[in-house]
């Protein structure tokens, strides 16, 4: 609870970039740093595909926390679309954070990321993940040599998934960012519309269940969304695959697989809108859906040219 003093104070808002290789651990620390779910998280690499924002307050600070896509060297115009949603995410914030999982430490899409920093003429806060899982003089050794680069203005060990180090960081990001009034209401978690929200929950869970490669080759829109009298949500979703061999996959044997998918989807969709959900998910074959332009409108993602 807030004291007369804190409300004397100025407020202050801004935006925060946190970008980083694949699966680096951007959106399990802006989940912690906001303290609810706003973006998805398994342990497979890009998983992330368009910027979510998370809001977070901090004193009379409100931060804009900004998940972008992991930043690697694209291959498919889909790639593409999300390492520019990244870099475009960063171009637009107040400040940047980087984020380097410890347990692949300085590899070649982190030095891709450094050099696009220095290019932009832009400074980052470090911040090395896991740290609780790595020895001391890792840390340091990686630290040190990070930091001879010349971009970071600080440096910060913590590990996303257990919240060590998390509250000092939030507290360093609040005193940086500039006055100015609030762009949301103080209680609101997330600037992601429902819809999308929904959409996302189903495709965490068809990564967390199918086999490597599939995921990757799908994409889920919600297609309907209806408020029932008695106060449930009936909600409809369309997951896209290129292949009649995916979509199988994607059934499994009587449908079992996406049965189960459907359910985990529910489950977590009720206890986040906090009413009865009726979910139905769909399996359609699109093929090229990656190089489709609408499906990019649906994802909030930018069409990228050949």
């Amino acid at each position: 609870m807030q004291n007369q003093t804190d409300r004397t104070e100025p407020t202050r808002c801004g935006f925060v970039a946190i970008i980083g290789a694949p699966n680096a651990g951007k959106s399990t620390l802006v989940n912690r740093l906001v303290g609810s779910k706003v973006a998805i998280v398994t342990h497979k690499v890009q998983t992330t595909r368009a910027r979510i924002r998370g809001i977070a307050m901090e004193g009379r600070t409100q931060i804009v926390f900004v998940d972008t896509p992991g930043i690697f060297k694209p291959k498919r115009r889909l790639d593409r679309a999300m390492v520019d949603a990244a870099w475009g995410g960063a171009g637009d914030a107040d400040l940047i954070v980087l984020m380097v999982d410890m347990e692949s430490g300085r590899d070649s899409d982190v030095e891709r990321i450094v050099e696009g920093l220095k290019a932009q003429g832009r400074k980052a806060i470090l911040v090395l993940n896991k740290a609780d899982a790595c020895d001391r003089e890792k840390l340091l050794k990686t630290a040190a040599k990070l930091n001879e680069t010349g971009i970071f203005t600080e440096t910060f060990m913590v590990s996303a998934l257990t919240g060590d180090g998390v509250a000092d960081l939030k507290r360093h990001i609040a005193a940086l960012l500039p006055e100015g009034p609030w762009h949301y209401p103080e209680d609101q978690a997330a600037d992601v519309p429902l819809r999308s929200l929904a959409a996302e929950i189903t495709r965490e869970k068809l990564f967390l269940r199918l086999h490597d490669e599939l995921p990757y080759s799908l994409t889920v829109e919600t297609e309907s969304w209806e408020q029932k009298k008695d106060g449930s949500i009936r909600i409809a979703q369309v997951i896209y695959v290129e292949r009649d061999s995916q979509k199988k996959i994607a059934l499994g044997k009587g449908g079992q697989t996406i049965k189960t998918i459907g359910q985990m989807a529910r489950e977590e969709l009720q206890e986040m809108l906090e009413t009865k959900v009726h979910l139905f998910l769909f399996v359609k074959v699109r093929e090229n859906w990656s190089d489709d332009r609408e499906r990019y409108r649906e994802m909030g993602l930018d069409f990228p040219k050949e």
